[in-house]
């Protein structure tokens, strides 16, 4: 068995890939998942129609934003939404 001894270099270089590692993580679950979503993209990920979700903006059971004539839904909302339904 052989004995390898680290150096504070070797931790310092292992510091920076490690950080690095982690930094490319946290980007790419970011960019994975949008917060706002448009109707769109609400209908697609829902599998619903336009009148479905129109119901559920109408009683309250998914909340919304509108700006400038467009409708955004958080995906949180959307997530606890499918979690408070099973």
């Amino acid at each position: 068995m052989a004995i390898s001894i680290i150096t504070k270099e070797d931790l310092q270089q292992f510091k920076i890939e490690l950080l690095e590692a982690i930094r490319e993580i946290l980007q790419t679950k970011t960019t994975e998942q949008k917060l706002w979503l448009r109707t769109s993209e609400v209908k697609k990920l829902l599998n619903i129609s336009s009148g479905t979700l129109q119901n559920l903006r109408i009683n309250g059971t998914l909340s919304y934003m509108k700006i400038g004539g467009i409708l955004y839904y958080n995906y949180k909302d959307i997530e606890k939404l499918l979690t408070d339904s099973k």
